[in-house]
């Protein structure tokens, strides 16, 4: 769900559920992130970000163009990152 011009509201599966705002609108439609495994980082203080709290940061690189790190799709669920 977008929230923003910037900001998309998502709901990721990381063995848990688990709320995440994340500034990458501009970058990717929701539909796009469906079923893909992305690396979450987890271990944060909850943020409130437009008045939605935020579990977590979507692992992403990129100034100008963002590029969200995917994980191979071998990859189990809850995977932690070594």
């Amino acid at each position: 769900m977008e929230i923003s011009d910037k900001l998309l509201k998502l709901t990721v599966d990381i063995g848990e559920t688990r709320q995440v705002v994340s500034g990458i609108a501009k970058w990717y439609a929701p539909e796009a992130l469906i079923g893909k495994k992305i690396i979450l980082v987890s271990n944060l203080r909850p943020a409130v970000l437009r008045g939605v709290e935020s579990n977590g940061m979507i692992l992403a690189s990129g100034e100008d163009e963002v590029k969200v790190v995917f994980i191979d799709d071998s990859v189990p669920v809850g995977s932690k990152v070594r």
